[in-house]
């Protein structure tokens, strides 16, 4: 049994979440100083591949970053390989999981007291302080189910990691991709093998994402004490 396609999936998963923590974050919070129709616009185009069938997102990774894409010609033109290569899984994944990631950090802002901000400014805190002593402890459960579900959503990962990474073992063959392909192969016991640690992996972030944001309010509400 190879289990390289464990490995890579988690390398996977947990790289692209943290790409996607970060930014989801910061793109959640410069999209809320904007107004109009530009804010529904980018809205909409952030919010995207969630909508998208993977391949499609897929399709478009590949026409913009493979080898005749004005991305790829660029990366090209500096020695790096993205398309077939174990960093086009990551792309994928985080292309996927973004919008889990932007739209949780979004409602967890958008639901903050705007009034005790201003207050903080009134008492001439600087922004920074404010974004990581009032801003951040106030959305942290939203942001932590929003950072669970881009893991979960790129461990999954299926449509587009194999249409610009491949089925490559050992290098961009992913968990999925191994299931897809055992299936094709009529391997069905080796399929149901990795089926069976993907569901207990889901299972257990799925647990956690319910767990802890929990755990934070009865900290908050004084019941963890009691």
């Amino acid at each position: 049994m190879d289990w390289s396609p464990l490995l890579i999936s988690l390398k996977t998963a947990i790289t692209a979440t943290i790409i996607t923590f970060f930014l989801g974050i910061y793109t959640a919070k410069q999209v809320l100083k904007i107004r109009g129709r530009l804010l529904w616009f980018l809205d909409g185009l952030f919010t995207l591949p969630l909508v998208l069938p993977p391949t499609v997102a897929g399709f478009f990774l590949l026409v913009l970053l493979g080898k005749h894409g004005p991305g790829g010609k660029l990366l090209s033109f500096i020695g790096i390989q993205v398309v077939f290569h174990w960093s086009a899984t990551v792309v994928a994944a985080v292309v996927i999981a973004f919008p889990l990631m932007y739209r949780s950090a979004k409602a967890a802002f958008e639901q903050i007291d705007i009034n005790l901000l201003f207050a903080a400014r009134t008492l001439g805190i600087s922004e920074w302080k404010i974004f990581w002593k009032i801003t951040m402890p106030l959305a942290l459960p939203g942001i932590i189910s929003g950072g669970i579900l881009a893991f979960a959503r790129a461990l999954g990962e299926f449509g587009a990691t194999l249409m610009i990474a491949g089925n490559i073992p050992k290098v961009t063959q992913t968990i999925p991709v191994a299931i897809y392909m055992a299936v094709q192969g009529s391997r069905m016991d080796r399929a149901a093998i990795w089926v069976i640690l993907i569901v207990l992996i889901s299972f257990t972030v799925v647990f956690f994402m319910n767990y802890l944001p929990n755990r934070k309010k009865k900290f908050g509400t004084g019941e963890e004490i009691k």
